[in-house]
């Protein structure tokens, strides 16, 4: 599906804003995803790589960015895969380099196989190439030779680059700060995968399947043009307590809990959630207990995430409520603040508080400045996802807490006015939760 005018106008924007931040005298080259062999002669869905998506919206495989600020003949340029009428009856239609420049709005377009051909005259008289260089086996040799042939003509006036710069260091701080078209993207994206806990909480009882729990998710997804912007985790009971579930096959059980990690991916922008409640709709004393304890926990990260303030400061204070609450239920003894330098509260809580979102599930963008947590800024997005685990036979903790594993997961954009919950829309406190099932 070609962009709008309006989805036009925001990937021209994101260029020029890159090449602004590049410099004159500097090139970019930015290939895209190549398809994916699943067995012998089929494929994995294609997906775009984020970055080439993210200043291009062009998502077929082979193909090739370069942008060259401050060039005459146009700044934007795309190497695709020919018009092909054989190959588009079988494998489906193609913009070729026609379509590159009417339907995408690159200055100019070239089949793929011109890439090596022309990528000197894009080059010459550049002195920094912007590319990411060791994450292209195929494309690596062909850049660096065509600089060394630059080189050896340079010493007869013409300029050649003297300098690699990896790109995703420039474009991935900007992917960092998230556009109003990108937040109302990812508000929907939100919205839907919400709606899609809340149907799995329904469909839940004793003796079905993961899978199944699965599949209400999936399919309301794609109802709405929507995939999984990731391995969808479901659960049940001690399954809760392996962080990256994804077996989804086991049966669930009268008096276990279920935790789902599910989010929908929507025009290349993915959802994270996770909810965690009683297959059998009501949550008991022990089950209740831990998991109040990670709400609180949620809530406190949540709030945490104003702009200007730390982004390491959600997870402390989520440590710090979790390791209180740990001693409280017995998990641990001790002191909760010397627990938490000695990480003692890494046997139940081992993972971090939240991760940025966006493009990808664990998006790009720096987490530390100088060796420091950066400042939150209007337009990031981070989870919130505070849990604990209590695995099955834990030595010198109650039986009535084995198994249980619970992680609250919500999406949350920062703006000028605070913290704002993109995942509201999914409830997640007892009450709320076993009105749901009830209904």
């Amino acid at each position: 599906m070609k962009p709008n005018p309006k989805a036009l106008r925001e990937y021209a924007g994101r260029r020029a804003r890159l090449m602004k931040r590049m410099g004159a005298g500097a090139v970019a080259i930015l290939p895209g995803a190549r398809e994916v062999t699943r067995s012998r002669d089929t494929h994995y869905p294609f997906r775009q790589d984020s970055d080439f998506r993210y200043l291009t919206g062009f998502l077929e495989p082979d193909c090739i960015a370069v942008l060259v600020p401050g060039r005459k003949d146009g700044a934007f340029i795309l190497f695709v895969r020919a018009r092909n009428p054989e190959r588009e009856i079988w494998d489906g239609r193609r913009a070729g380099p026609e379509g590159a420049v009417t339907d995408y709005g690159a200055d100019e377009a070239y089949p793929i196989e011109e890439f090596a051909e022309r990528l000197p005259q894009l080059l010459g008289g550049r002195s920094r190439v912007f590319y990411n260089l060791g994450e292209h086996p195929v494309l690596d040799p062909q850049v660096t030779a065509c600089v060394r042939e630059i080189r050896e003509v340079s010493r007869r006036g013409a300029a050649a680059p003297t300098e690699f710069v990896a790109l995703e260091g420039t474009l991935h701080e900007m992917r960092l700060i998230k556009t109003p078209a990108e937040i109302a993207v990812m508000k929907r994206a939100a919205e839907l995968s919400a709606e899609a806990h809340c149907l799995a909480m329904k469909a839940t009882q004793p003796g079905k399947y993961e899978w199944q729990i699965a599949a209400e998710i999936h399919a309301h997804f794609g109802h709405h043009h929507m995939e999984p912007g990731y391995g969808s985790i479901v659960g049940g009971g001690e399954n809760a307590c392996i962080l990256h579930y994804v077996e989804n096959n086991a049966q669930l059980k009268d008096g276990d809990l279920l935790l789902i990690d599910a989010g929908g991916e929507l025009a290349g922008y993915t959802a994270d959630i996770t909810r965690t409640f009683p297959v059998n709709g009501k949550f008991s004393k022990a089950q209740q207990a831990v998991y109040e304890v990670v709400l609180a926990a949620n809530l406190a990260a949540i709030k945490a995430m104003q702009p200007g303030s730390s982004s390491g400061r959600p997870h402390e204070i989520a440590t710090r409520i979790l390791t209180e609450g740990m001693v409280s239920l017995g998990l641990l003894k001790g002191d909760p603040k010397q627990l938490v330098r000695d990480n003692a509260h890494r046997q139940f809580f081992m993972h971090g508080t939240g991760h940025w979102l966006g493009m990808d599930v664990h998006d790009v963008g720096r987490y530390r400045l100088d060796g420091l947590p950066r400042e939150f800024e209007p337009g990031m997005v981070m989870t919130i996802e505070p849990g604990l685990y209590i695995a099955p036979g834990t030595k010198g903790v109650d039986k009535k807490y084995w198994g249980i594993g619970i992680r609250i997961e919500d999406d949350v954009l920062v703006t000028d006015k605070g913290p704002q919950v993109l995942t509201s829309g999914v409830p997640k406190t007892v009450r709320e939760i076993e009105a749901l099932m009830r209904a």
